[in-house]
């Protein structure tokens, strides 16, 4: 009977004890928080409320030492003593109910109150009051004092939706809890046990006097001196709840959008950010002072983003400007940093230094510049003015169109793609012949977020390429193109391998690249370049879209890679939104709200100085009389030969070309030449008076010379062309037009056989032929002769 009596009494306290072992839940609170966002020194930059429409701040295991001492001496003086329950003040609390014969003291410890707000029970009674001191002991048990203080910390309730002291603390006083003084300290802890007392129309006498109170309590103590006692009790009480910081919006919801699996889980609700809080809050300053002088043109939205070129670390992150009393009347709220955007000219540097990498192009080869007809397609500069050849380096510091396009037809618009997807543009995603060669005009879309960072990639290359050649590694690696990144754990991937070639792009090129787009002179190519007054040396270009609605401007250091979009969220284009009028001046300004930058270094193990032609940036061919030289990378070797120089058989009084058919080869005087086709050389010589054009033939010569001396300007290639008809039905003519190497020679037009009439020194010709299918024959005093096939169709405006 004994040892069954045991047993009994064995499994019975083997069940109590079950029972107060799991009366703890795993997770004490399992309530909903806000997704909060700080910057990297944990500074608030904004948060969305708790799904249960509270101001509920993510769990944080550090107390303030100045809040911990006032919520301790005002709720919980033996909190430190105590297992979870105090029998002292439960022995009061008994004789202070029994003497005022109502229930005035509840003798609850923090412990016990963490375990009432976990279980969000409302109303009292002694069956709850056991069950609280049973779980409270229990959980001191696995908790020590500064984790149930910190649970606490966090749950309380501060008065309306505030809950926790973060977010009192930021609500209230619109600081981090670390930085409250005593009074603030002394306020909030009187708070989670009477909250309704903040309230800014009542309670406020109330407040203020169990504050100084406990102030005073903290003088008696000997917890701080009776200065700062004095001067705790002289500040003002809050009034009405602040507005929390919105330093970050639109990278908040963008958290909230990309992070959406995390924060449902309730893992990653407080993201720590890789953003900088005062450089946030200058640039928000800036925009706005910018916002004020663009809006007079209607032009409404703005976006800012900054990076660090070495790590790619955000550091600001602005999706769009938000002005003051702002109604989001005009997509104030759209993230533009995520919003793919027509490039206009942004995507330049990048063909021209993949060029260079493949040795496609040397850095000053010229490049056609002549207007173009392609299949419908007719790309222009932005003044419509011509140099005939232009070197390839200032057709990118000139933001030129059509040397751009030649470039794009000899790198392959399929090969482009390709490129622009190993550098991290996401957006590129038709196929090339969607694009077409309008790719490098415009006419694909892409983000201010992939655009900053394969700036920011280039940048990194050439600088880990110093810093491995000294540490003699191979020179590259596979994580040097990679995205920016804006959250603090997302550390600077460590390389898995080092590489001896470049998979994307070679330290030269961009070396090249970079050196070309720090020439702070720009000509009018694209709305009127200005000289901007910079000790810095900044690697940068603009862009503007068709119809003038993305003025772009991205700049780029060793230490630092900004990215600035202008324009109007809802895709209106407006007159003057051109790149370097309205997105350059805000990228400069932002340069110069950051420390002073450096240049990059010349990546010289892997330079090689090679000789070049003088006058056209080619490698010299046998034929080019002056040579220069150009520092570039190894694959310039693959870079052909100068196709300008020839070698010009002359009369010995080398006025005439002559050739075998007629002089005899004895009397023949040779000369190297810089030739250009007709058409380079219509618009060429107009630019450049010095330009000698090549003897003619002589007379007697011309049979059989394969000199082609005419070309057609307008219309270049068979075409349709549209001719508007005016509403009173009239119809317009077409200009057309040719480039002859001896305009002074007589040009006989023909239309359909028939005779139009004859033009010298300047062969254009109105002609208005009627709808339908037609041919257009000159021919020259000398017999040479050029035709050209068209189809004439009408449009009515």
């Amino acid at each position: 009977m004994g040892i069954r009596h045991l047993k009994k009494t064995f499994v019975l306290l083997l069940i109590i004890g079950l029972i107060y072992w799991f009366s703890l839940p795993k997770k004490i609170f399992d309530t909903p928080t806000s997704l909060v966002l700080v910057d990297r020194n944990n500074y608030l930059l904004g948060a969305k409320i708790a799904a249960d429409g509270q101001w509920r701040f993510p769990h944080n295991d550090s107390v303030p030492s100045k809040f911990a001492t006032a919520i301790t001496e005002y709720e919980d003086r033996r909190f430190y003593d105590h297992i979870g329950i105090d029998l002292t003040g439960i022995g009061r609390a008994i004789r202070d109910n029994y003497q005022k014969g109502k229930v005035s003291s509840g003798a609850s410890t923090i412990s016990m109150q963490v375990i009432r707000m976990s279980t969000k029970r409302k109303g009292r009674s002694i069956y709850r009051k056991i069950q609280e001191m049973m779980v409270a002991t229990r959980m001191e048990l696995s908790y020590d004092k500064d984790q149930i203080l910190a649970l606490y910390t966090s749950n309380a309730p501060f008065g309306g939706n505030v809950v926790g002291l973060d977010a009192a603390a930021w609500r209230y006083y619109g600081k981090s809890p670390e930085l409250l003084s005593w009074g603030e300290a002394a306020t909030l802890a009187v708070l989670p046990n009477s909250p309704g007392l903040v309230h800014p129309g009542r309670n406020r006498q109330r407040l203020l006097e169990k504050r100084n109170l406990l102030l005073s309590k903290f003088l008696e103590r000997g917890l701080a001196d009776s200065t700062t006692i004095e001067l705790a009790k002289e500040e003002a009480i809050p009034e009405a709840p602040l507005p929390l910081p919105r330093l970050a919006p639109h990278l908040l919801s963008r958290i909230a959008k990309e992070q959406k699996v995390k924060v449902e889980n309730k893992k990653y609700a407080y993201f720590q950010t890789t953003l900088e809080s005062d450089l946030q809050i200058r640039i928000q300053q800036l925009l706005l002072q910018h916002h004020q002088r663009l809006q007079n043109n209607d032009v409404h939205n703005m976006a800012v983003l900054v990076s660090n070129t070495k790590t790619g670390e955000v550091l600001s992150y602005w999706g769009n400007v938000i002005p003051p009393n702002s109604t989001e009347a005009h997509g104030q709220n759209v993230d533009i940093i995520t919003a793919p955007r027509s490039t206009g000219s942004i995507l330049k540097p990048f063909l021209y230094a993949s060029m260079l990498h493949n040795g496609t192009i040397l850095p000053h080869s010229l490049v056609p510049d002549v207007p173009m007809y392609m299949g419908g397609y007719r790309p222009q500069n932005f003044y419509e003015n011509y140099d005939g050849v232009v070197p390839a380096s200032r057709a990118l510091i000139r933001s030129l169109n059509i040397p751009m396009v030649r470039m794009l037809q000899q790198y392959g618009t399929a090969n482009f793609c390709t490129q622009l997807h190993k550098m991290g543009l996401t957006t590129i995603t038709k196929s090339p012949q969607h694009y077409g060669l309008s790719l490098i005009l415009g006419g694909a879309e892409a983000t201010l977020w992939d655009l900053c960072g394969t700036y920011a990639s280039m940048g990194r290359t050439l600088l880990n390429y110093q810093e491995r050649i000294q540490q003699q590694r191979n020179a590259y690696s596979p994580t040097d193109f990679r995205p920016l990144h804006y959250l603090l754990r997302d550390s600077t991937p460590a390389p898995s391998k080092f590489l001896a070639e470049a998979p994307v792009l070679n330290a030269t090129s961009i070396y090249n690249t970079f050196e070309i787009m720090r020439q702070l002179e720009r000509p009018n190519s694209e709305g009127g370049w200005k000289y901007f007054e910079s000790s810095r040396d900044i690697a940068w270009k603009t862009g503007t879209s068709f119809g003038f609605r993305d003025a772009w401007a991205i700049g780029v250091t060793p230490e630092y890679t900004i990215g600035v979009w202008v324009g109007n969220a809802t895709g209106e284009g407006k007159q003057g939104l051109i790149g370097v009028k309205t997105a350059a001046p805000i990228l400069f300004d932002v340069f110069n709200q950051l420390p002073h930058t450096s240049w990059f270094s010349a990546p010289k193990t892997a330079l090689v100085t090679i000789p070049v032609c003088k006058e056209s940036g080619f490698r010299p061919s046998q034929y080019c009389p002056s040579i220069d030289s150009v520092t570039v990378g190894t694959n310039a070797y693959q870079a052909k030969a100068c196709p300008f120089h020839q070698q010009l058989y002359l009369d010995s009084s080398q006025t005439y070309q002559v050739n075998g058919a007629c002089e005899s080869v004895h009397n023949m005087v040779t000369k190297p030449w810089f030739v250009l086709p007709p058409l380079e050389e219509y618009y060429y010589k107009n630019k450049n008076p010095s330009y000698k054009k090549p003897p003619e033939f002589r007379q007697d010569c011309r049979f059989g010379a394969e000199q082609q001396s005419m070309q057609f300007i307008y219309p270049k290639h068979p075409t349709t062309i549209f001719i508007p008809v005016d509403f009173d039905g009239k119809v317009n003519g077409t200009v057309f037009k040719i480039a002859h190497q001896m305009p002074e020679k007589v040009v006989y037009w023909h239309l359909d056989n028939a005779y139009l009439g004859m033009t010298k020194d300047f062969h254009e010709m109105e002609l208005k032929p009627k709808p339908g299918k037609h041919q257009v024959v000159l021919v020259d005093e000398d017999g040479v002769r050029i035709e050209q096939r068209f189809d004439i169709v009408l449009k009515e405006r």
